[in-house]
């Protein structure tokens, strides 16, 4: 196993104020070949509404990096807060309700639900909340994202570029406090990506959502 090039952040200090808040973090793994550290010092902190961009090599620990912010993965050491919580702190269980309440996600490989249909899609995570008017939330947020021409049809019939709104849509359709999105536009092609992230960057600043993303 080849050692990555670490990413490595750093910012003078952590506020109060901030919506997340990573201080010292490392991560490491340990395999028979030895221990190879992935993450190894990171420590920054965003105030609400801001947009921060992850930028190094493939294989430098980014995608870790955003799985440890969002608690999917834990640190091997260091703490990472969430609107002021301390998500290591607390049980699976609370730690999976905070990022439902707190944090929404879109992925390079979209991550649709094949045998829903866009409408449904995005109504996952509002239904999946109790959320009153889950399909009137979605319509109106697949039209915002261009495609309220396409709320019945599956991901196999919609483009890439189509699909990714539809992940855009899902993720800001719970108006989270944060975006993690993670090289969004990795899968396509330079025109169509280009058009999603300016949706994306619109979206961010319509609904001041604190964007964290991996390029």
């Amino acid at each position: 196993m080849s050692e990555p090039g670490n990413v490595d952040s750093h910012a003078e200090t952590h506020h109060s104020s901030s919506i997340i808040s990573v201080e010292h973090v490392f991560k490491s793994v340990t395999d028979s070949s030895g221990t190879l550290t992935i993450l190894r010092d990171i420590d920054f902190s965003l105030a609400p509404r801001e947009t921060a961009a992850i930028v190094g090599a493939s294989g430098s620990g980014k995608s870790t990096l955003l799985s440890i912010i969002a608690g999917l993965d834990t640190p091997s050491k260091g703490t990472v807060k969430l609107a002021g919580q301390d998500i290591f702190a607390i049980s699976e269980d609370d730690r999976a309700a905070l990022r439902a309440q707190k944090v929404g996600f879109v992925f390079q490989s979209f991550q649709l639900m094949g045998n829903l249909t866009a409408l449904e899609n995005v109504m996952l995570p509002l239904e999946l909340s109790n959320t009153k008017n889950a399909r009137a939330m979605a319509t109106e947020m697949l039209k915002r994202v261009g495609l309220g021409e396409r709320l019945g049809h599956y991901p196999k019939v919609l483009s890439g570029g189509e699909q990714q709104r539809v992940a855009l849509a899902r993720a800001f359709v719970v108006q989270p406090a944060v975006l993690l999105a993670d090289e969004p536009t990795g899968s396509l092609d330079f025109a169509t990506g280009e058009t999603v992230m300016k949706l994306m960057f619109d979206l961010n600043k319509e609904l001041g959502t604190t964007l964290v993303l991996v390029t």
